[in-house]
């Protein structure tokens, strides 16, 4: 009798294991993927930016497939087929419209992001582009993510753009940084030697100020100018060192 009761013991339990395995492969195996498939077709065809994507849907991960005129919108897609309910993970393999040449995106972006945030702390900010295959490279240093974002945004908007790798240095939030950057700004800008560049809304000299220490970027007119430059940065109360990085125009060719 106990043999018995111990048999069926372990055949009840070998029962319940297997319910668990085959309910745990099921969720696992797509239970959703009716819906969820149902769901991001729906969004894809209330969006006229989304009408040649397409997508499948396969153990609740979604693969978004097709073209699109701008990355902003291959971005779009991506971040409401997460927000799809049940949807497990999303392979993004939409691809971006358009060929434009590495030389031209790369003007038209240093274009538009020399002036942009103009009147918001842009002197602050020194950021580097590059370009290949229609694949963006932004790296350098921003003083608050409102300038990162920003540059981000006219990147992601910019037709010709198939992909960004975004490497900016968003600086630490310091009310000393803070102070010392306005001070810099008026020592540099203020020189009766440097007030031209003070005109010129893209602000041509760039102060990056991180715990107190300085880096100068840009370009001047001469060597005069970036002498006296980083001599009105070292004079400021309060600044730990300068590092003087600006170049100069006639050099810089060179």
């Amino acid at each position: 009798m106990l043999r018995r009761s111990a048999w069926l013991l372990t055949l009840l339990v070998s029962v319940a294991v297997l319910i668990t395995l085959a309910t745990t492969q099921e969720t696992k195996g797509g239970r959703y993927d009716q819906q969820i498939q149902e769901d991001i077709e729906r969004v894809l065809q209330s969006n006229p930016r989304f009408q040649n994507v397409h997508a499948t849907t396969e153990d609740a991960v979604v693969t978004l497939s097709g073209t699109v005129k701008l990355f902003i919108d291959k971005l779009d897609a991506d971040r409401r087929a997460h927000h799809i309910k049940h949807v497990g993970g999303v392979r993004n393999e939409i691809e971006v419209e358009g060929n434009v040449s590495d030389d031209v995106l790369l003007q038209k972006l240093a274009d538009k992001l020399r002036y942009d945030r103009v009147g918001f702390g842009i002197m602050f900010n020194n950021l580097k582009l590059s370009v290949k295959n229609g694949v963006v490279t932004i790296s350098g240093d921003v003083h608050d993510y409102p300038s990162r974002d920003s540059a981000l945004a006219i990147i992601e908007t910019e037709p010709g753009v198939k992909d960004v790798v975004n490497e900016i240095n968003v600086l630490p939030v310091s009310t000393f940084d803070d102070e010392l950057r306005i001070r810099v700004a008026r020592a540099i800008y203020g020189h009766p030697a440097l007030q031209k560049y003070a005109i010129d809304p893209q602000s041509p000299i760039r102060i990056v100020v991180e715990n107190g220490h300085v880096r100068l970027e840009g370009v001047v007119d001469n060597q005069m100018d970036k002498q006296i430059a980083g001599v009105q940065a070292s004079s400021v109360p309060g600044v730990f060192s300068v590092q003087n990085d600006l170049a100069v125009a006639n050099e810089k060719t060179k």
